[in-house]
């Protein structure tokens, strides 16, 4: 029972990622509203101690991105790397939603799937958009090899 009151106390304090503003550049002008931007955001793994990933994408501007109402391309490239000690303090799933951000009004989000390579010991991080109606291929892929002495937990 104490094992499994740990268990879910671990799952909650972990939670989803959040994103941390690295930079940005301007794209093209704007008369009226922001220019549009390339971001370029850095997410902590909330379950991988010492493992970030820096996602760029595009940013729409104008009045309409400035409002908010702005439906963002679905380009983006993301970059994990080991910036710290590797620690896994839970078994992980084989693959797993570590971040979702919605980059239109409603239908279109940003989505940053965390995979286990279990043969080669080493964490893949896939980054993608999805809509209701119809995603897009386009897509960005890092991995991040963990030291052969630290195998993964799975789930």
């Amino acid at each position: 029972m104490f094992k499994t009151l740990l268990w879910a106390l671990a799952l909650t304090l972990a939670g989803p990622a959040q994103a941390q503003r690295v930079g940005e550049v301007d794209t093209v002008f704007q008369w009226i509203g922001p220019d549009h931007k390339i971001v370029v955001d850095a997410y902590d793994d909330p379950k991988v101690a010492g493992v970030t990933c820096y996602v760029s994408r595009a940013k729409t501007g104008g009045i309409s991105g400035g409002l908010g109402l702005a439906e963002d391309t679905a380009d983006a490239s993301i970059a994990c790397r080991q910036v710290g000690p590797i620690r896994i303090n839970q078994p992980l799933p084989r693959q797993e939603d570590m971040f979702t951000q919605r980059i239109s009004l409603v239908f279109k989000k940003l989505r940053v799937v965390r995979m286990v390579d279990e043969k080669r010991n080493a964490l893949v991080y896939l980054t993608y958009s999805d809509r209701v109606i119809e995603g897009s291929p386009k897509n960005s892929v890092s991995v991040v090899a963990v030291d052969p002495g630290l195998r993964i937990p799975l789930r």
